[in-house]
């Protein structure tokens, strides 16, 4: 489904988008290190992480998470904002050189009682590294204006 203009009846359950692929690079680990003051050895240390069994640095799961959502906003629905994420859940690490692709899949459409002129809809997130395991899943919760709203 193309989300431009979609209002909150156009959604329908089991619609899916599947982006692109992404490459982690160091560049990234380093640059999300930097903005968030998280200097964790799993990230920065290279001679520590090969003492460890995952035996390499590995990008902040908050990197992959904003990473992989930020791959799903091409189409921009100027109708919906990001209303927050559920259920997050780093399953695999994501290292360099690792490529994800994330699956959104809409999994379910509410009310919002607070804002009745809105409802939210609930996409499942999936990303995947590129020998198709999952790396991250999550909920990602959109605000979305109804036809009704306009009235």
């Amino acid at each position: 489904m193309r989300l431009h203009e979609a209002f909150f009846e156009d959604y329908q359950t089991g619609d899916q988008r599947v982006t692109s692929g992404r490459t982690m690079t160091e560049a990234d680990i380093v640059l999300h290190a930097g903005h968030t003051g998280d200097l964790y050895p799993h990230h920065m240390d290279e001679v520590w992480c090969r003492t460890q069994p995952f035996g390499r640095r590995m990008a902040h799961g908050t990197l992959v998470l904003s990473i992989a959502v930020g791959m799903t906003a091409a189409d921009i629905n100027p109708r919906a904002m990001s209303y927050g994420y559920d259920r997050v859940r780093f399953v695999r690490p994501v290292f360099i050189g690792d490529t994800i692709c994330t699956t959104a899949t809409i999994r379910e459409l509410r009310e919002e009682p607070r804002r009745p002129k809105h409802g939210v809809v609930v996409e499942a997130i999936e990303v995947r590294n590129q020998e198709q395991q999952t790396v991250l899943v999550c909920d990602h919760l959109y605000l979305v204006e109804k036809r009704s709203g306009l009235a």
